[in-house]
Parts: C-alpha cells; structure tokens; sequence
C-alpha cells in the first residue's frame, strides 16, 4: 500500500511504505516531488493506487482535488518520454475510468473544470467524433451558397465528407461524398453549381439528387441494381440563414434540438444581414479549448482584449444557460476617452449578444452586424474556427467600414488564438489536473461540460 498525508502542518511530508521499506520526505508544499516521482518510477507499477491530501491552509495548490484516489500513470497518459516505452495497457486508465473523473452532478459552485487528460487523450477525441459530431445537428454552411438549383457545397465533418446540394426540383438534399463504387470522393470543389457529380476516378456519374445515372463498362455484372446505388443521403435541415446536417438518421429534428433558442434569436432580425466575407483559422489546440474561452463569461477579456473590453460593459455582462445553448451579454458603451476608436467604430448598437449552441457554434450579434464561429476538430490538439461575417450593407460604400470591423475581430481573434494554444501546451503539465470555475462568469462552461460529460457517458454505455 501506498499513502500520501498532510496533517494539517507545514511542510506537507509525504510518507511512502511498501513492504519493509518506509520513507520520509518533505515536499515543501510542492504538487510535484522529484524525489517521489522517481521513487514512484523504479518502485511501483502503474496500477498503484494513491491519495493527496492538501494542507488546509494551501488548497490552491494543484494537489488539492476531491477525496477520491485516482490512478498514478506516471505521466505516460501524456505521452511523456518515459510513457512512450510503456505497454498500451499501461499507458491508460480505462476509458470509463478517465470519463469518470469528472462529476457532471456538482453545482457550479462545487464543480472543477473537465480534466485535463479530455483535451489531450486521442481516445477522447474518437469518443468525440462518434458520439458528439456524429449525433448532433451541425451548422456546415449558409443557405445562400445553396440557393439555386445545382448549387452545391463541400464539408468534412467528424471525417465524414460530406456534399450539400440544391437539387434540381428545388430541395435542399445532403449525401456523403463518398462514390459507391471505390469510395473516391465524387465532388472535389469546395461549391459551385452543377446539374451532375461524376466521380473522377472511374466515372461513375450521379445527379443532383444523389441518383446514379451512369457506370462506365459495368455491363454484365450480376445481381447490381442501379437505383440503390446513389449517394448514401444525409439528414439536412435550415434554420434563419445556416444549413444543418446531423449523420445520425434517429436524432430528433432541428427544431426541437436548438429549443428556445430559435424564439431569443428571431427578435435580432438576422434575415436582413448579408454575407460579406469567411476567414479560417487554424489553432493548436484541442476544440474544447477554443469553447471553454468562448464561454468564460467574459472573465478573459479585460486582461486579454483590451480594445473590445473598451466598449463592453463588463460589470454589468450577463450569462443566461437554456437547453443546449447559452447566451452571454453585454451593454455596448462608445463614447468616452478611454474607448477604442476601431472598436467603437465598429461594434454599435445597445448591446452585444453572445450566443453558443452545443456543441460548437456560435452567433456574436451587434446592430446591423453578424459573425459566426463554427469549431471543427482536426486532431485531438488541433482545430478548425471558421468565421462568416455578415453586415446591414454589403455594397461598396460599405466595403471599407465592413473591413474595418473585420480587422477588429481578427485582432481579438489572434489574442485567443495565442492564449488557447498556451492552455493546450497546460493541458500536459503534471502541474494541472482540473480546474474550478468562477460562479459569476463561468456558467456556460459548467454546461458545456455537462452536455459534454453525459454524451461521452452515454456512448461508452451503449
């Protein structure tokens, strides 16, 4: 057996036993002991099972997390060097077991952040793709790209590629990109329009209703049947100006999985914006990153955002939490000597809304301004942001202010770019486990995590 113990007194010691060796060594209230970790390194197995207690009077340090013991992997579940050389079946809890480090039950008061080993571990990550991507409706376009007939677009999501298409009776459809034939991708532009798909490896063509029409040299081939050989179609749905698809054919509609939010939206009068512009960024770090910063209720942006914290009202900032979205707002200030000229500029109106629905797309609002976000996985330490803006004024009287506000979004936008890939490289510190979460601003982080937890839970159950 092994035990770790603080009585309270500082320096914290920590007392080791195994067998008929027995050892004493101060910490110095450090989370971390060189000394321990190499014992632990040369004398026990990963199956070891440990508790820290804190010292009272200290429990900010990162040892101090809720009574429970929990595994000592040594490390090797972050791909340290010396994990690397581990057996697979060591180098991990179970699944379950590192789902399970997080208590989805606690108020927000009571409640730490999701651990750590979520944001770095590849098996979360695929547990993710399959359970989340691959159940909820996601935002992949707008409606305009696919207006007329023959309009298309292309989109990978959770690895799925996928082809949205206004068919030529008018429908909006969704297939997997995927030929029946050898799986090439059938449509391999990003949109256009076409009355057509033919693949470009062996020919097999299709229309824009994902029937196949024509197979090259396929004559005398036994029991194939043309019609059931057509793109494998998707669910696809519309909502103000944004297309939705969902892979999973028994999810329930659109309507009922954004809930309220389609009443708190339709007062903003979204339908008279315009698109005017998409910009893509690439982050190293995982998405839940990028959404944990998202939805912080602000508590980042004086420290990292000055310009747009000029004009936000930041004492008065507001986090409503409903179904599966949240909204964070904030009154609009302009005037003043301390105000951002470009921000002021360019961020008008009363107030800012902040909307984010799970999982990953979210709705910032001003008078007569619009972007969206859309937050796609790329590996577990990478991901996709992809930003539409949309304005009042689209015409060329308008260009140069609509850029202008576009130039004050990628400002804050390279700001969190920086700070979400510092929290990812945090993510592998020994130094950090879990963390808590501020009562006043981090509500919508708190479900987040919840939603999160209970999809992740319920795969693993399945």
């Amino acid at each position: 057996s092994l035990a770790l113990r603080n009585e309270g007194a500082l320096p914290l010691t920590n007392r080791v036993s195994m067998g008929n060796k027995n050892i004493t060594q101060p910490t110095h209230n450090k989370a971390s002991n060189p000394f321990l970790i190499e014992f632990f390194r040369q004398n026990f197995s990963p199956s070891v099972r440990f508790q820290t207690l804190a010292p009272r009077s200290n429990q900010n340090s990162p040892a101090f997390f809720p009574a429970a013991p929990f595994r000592a992997t040594i490390g090797a579940h972050r791909n340290s060097a010396r994990g690397r050389d581990l057996p697979d079946s060591l180098k991990h809890d179970s699944l379950k077991q590192t789902l399970d480090a997080y208590d989805a039950r606690a108020s927000l008061a009571g409640a730490f952040t999701i651990p750590a080993s979520w944001y770095i571990d590849p098996r979360v990550a695929e547990l993710e793709k399959q359970s989340v991507f691959g159940h909820a409706w996601q935002a992949v376009g707008r409606l305009d790209q696919v207006a007329a007939p023959g309009q298309f677009f292309t989109v990978d999501l959770a690895g799925e590629p996928i082809v949205v298409v206004r068919s030529a009776d008018g429908e909006l459809r969704a297939f997997y990109n995927v030929c029946r034939h050898h799986a090439a991708a059938v449509v391999t532009e990003s949109q256009g329009t076409a009355a057509n798909f033919r693949c470009p490896y062996h020919g097999w063509t299709y229309g824009n209703d994902g029937a196949l029409k024509g197979t090259p040299d396929f004559d005398g081939v036994c029991n194939f049947d043309r019609a059931k050989n057509g793109l494998v179609p998707i669910r696809v749905a519309a909502w103000e100006k944004f297309v939705f698809v969902n892979l999973d054919a028994q999810a329930p509609p659109l309507e009922e999985f954004l809930g309220s939010l389609l009443a708190r939206v339709k007062p903003l009068g979204l339908g008279s914006l315009r698109f005017f512009e998409r910009r893509v960024y690439d982050l190293n770090c995982n998405w839940k990153v990028y959404v944990d910063n998202y939805l912080d209720g602000g508590y980042h942006v004086p420290h990292l955002h000055k310009g747009l914290n000029s004009v936000l009202d930041y004492a008065n900032y507001t986090i409503e939490n409903e179904d599966r979205f949240c909204l964070q707002s904030s009154p609009v200030e302009t005037s003043g000597a301390s105000v951002d000229p470009d921000a002021a500029a360019t961020r008008q109106g009363n107030r800012a809304d902040y909307f984010w629905q799970y999982p990953n797309f979210m709705l910032n609002w001003y008078e007569g301004y619009l972007d969206t976000n859309l937050v796609l996985p790329l590996s577990v330490d990478r991901c996709r942001v992809i930003f539409d803006f949309y304005f009042a004024a689209t015409n060329d009287a308008a260009k140069e202010y609509n850029r202008q506000s576009i130039a004050v979004s990628h400002r804050v936008q390279e700001e969190d770019v920086d700070i979400c890939e510092s929290v990812q490289r945090g993510m592998h510190s020994r130094a950090y486990r879990a963390g808590r979460l501020s009562v006043r601003r981090e509500a919508g982080e708190h479900l987040f995590h919840r939603l999160l937890a209970a999809d992740l839970r319920a795969a693993v159950k399945e």
